[in-house]
């Protein structure tokens, strides 16, 4: 079959051409980036090489030692050596009071202000509050036995609710109070309640106790506190 082509329209016959053409570009842009590529690497190198020479490089480092202390002051004290047998003179000066007969002398007393009385209840006293014939008794015998004459009254004189008893309420009620400095008990307070009507019923026996005789601190009367567990059992 007859090719329709002219000669300047083919381009078989310059293929090869071409094809040269583009190796040898191919190659100079190969060979360009090679050259390119190592000459970084030396700068890199070359870079490196001048940083380890700057750290192994010591650096002399100057020690500045600071001034010595002062000197102290010396003492200027003098002292002066005299002779036993020489007399050392004294003179003193000695005013003269004339005092006429109208003159007349003012006494000014001093008035200190007694200090106010602290009525802090204490919880331990030299000679703790006594009860009955605890009153005999001194120390922790005193306070011993005060104590069970507390709870024997407590016990003796307590009348349990019969509401609170036909409901089947019972427990302990924690009772404060204070003997004060004329042995007479105040201040009574429910610590810990059960119900209001055993709480009721306890405070009214603490306030029942007889007159204690007062604790005693360093030989005067002082407040005293306690605290006594009231108890309503269901028997």
């Amino acid at each position: 079959m007859e090719s329709r082509k002219t000669d300047e329209a083919n381009i078989e016959k310059s293929r090869m051409t071409w094809r040269v053409l583009g190796f040898a570009g191919a190659l100079a842009l190969i060979l360009a980036a090679l050259a390119w590529t190592s000459y970084d690497i030396n700068v890199i190198r070359e870079f490196d090489f001048d940083t380890d020479l700057l750290e192994d490089e010591e650096i002399p480092v100057n020690i500045v030692q600071p001034p010595p202390p002062p000197p102290p002051p010396q003492q200027t004290t003098v002292i002066e050596i005299v002779d036993d047998e020489e007399e050392i003179e004294e003179e003193l000066e000695v005013e003269d009071l004339e005092l006429d007969e109208d003159t007349e002398i003012e006494i000014i007393e001093e008035v200190y202000e007694e200090e106010e009385e602290d009525d802090t209840p204490f919880m331990i006293v030299e000679h703790m509050p006594a009860m009955g014939d605890c009153k005999k008794l001194r120390g922790d015998e005193r306070h011993q036995c005060t104590q069970l004459e507390i709870i024997k009254f407590v016990t003796q004189n307590t009348k349990y609710p019969q509401i609170a008893k036909d409901a089947g309420i019972q427990g302990t009620v924690f009772v404060y109070f204070v003997v004060g400095k004329d042995g007479g008990v105040k201040d009574a307070k429910v610590l810990r309640e059960v119900d209001p009507r055993l709480d009721k019923e306890a405070l009214r026996v603490i306030n029942m106790l007889p007159k204690f005789e007062p604790g005693e601190q360093r030989g005067k009367p002082v407040p005293v506190q306690y605290t006594i567990p009231v108890k309503f059992i269901i028997r």
